[in-house]
């Protein structure tokens, strides 16, 4: 299965959900079940590594974040099977550029219990907003491979 994960700019959220993903199906031996990838919405960071706020606590948490920052494009949409967004302002602009409805998921759709509408996005904000961040896609990570788990076994 092939999965984006997407957000403005690619350089806080999406690598961090990039990052997250690998390590925990890496962590439960399902790794190899998926192809990872993520992207922005904008070309302002394209070629860029993560925001240092979003490497700092990833490497707090010994998360690897592998990418560099690009701009989602049209061949995305036919490549990906899951594209995964971060915020109402990201699915409305997927759905403006044709992005296929059936391949869009909100990240925290996958969180069990109440859980805020969107991951928020901290790049305006301190360190304590990339931790809150973390926290976040964290538990929709860990709903997301339950989920995922079960999808052809």
């Amino acid at each position: 299965m092939r999965v984006l994960f997407l957000c403005l700019g690619n350089i806080c959220r999406s690598p961090a959900a990039e990052g997250i993903f690998i390590h925990r199906a890496r962590e439960r031996g399902m790794l190899d079940r998926f192809e990872v990838d993520s992207a922005g919405l904008g070309d302002w960071h394209a070629g860029e590594r993560p925001d240092p706020r979003t490497l700092d606590e990833a490497a707090r948490r010994g998360i690897h974040l592998p990418g560099v920052a690009r701009q989602v494009n049209a061949r995305d949409f036919e490549r990906h099977d899951l594209i995964v967004y971060m915020d109402a302002r990201n699915l409305a602009a997927l759905e403006r550029r044709g992005a296929p409805a059936g391949k869009l998921r909100a990240m925290t759709s996958f969180c069990a219990g109440p859980t805020p509408d969107d991951v928020a996005d901290p790049y305006e904000h301190g360190p304590e907003a990339f931790t809150a961040m973390f926290d976040h896609l964290e538990r929709a990570v860990d709903g997301m491979l339950d989920e995922l788990a079960n999808i052809g076994t």
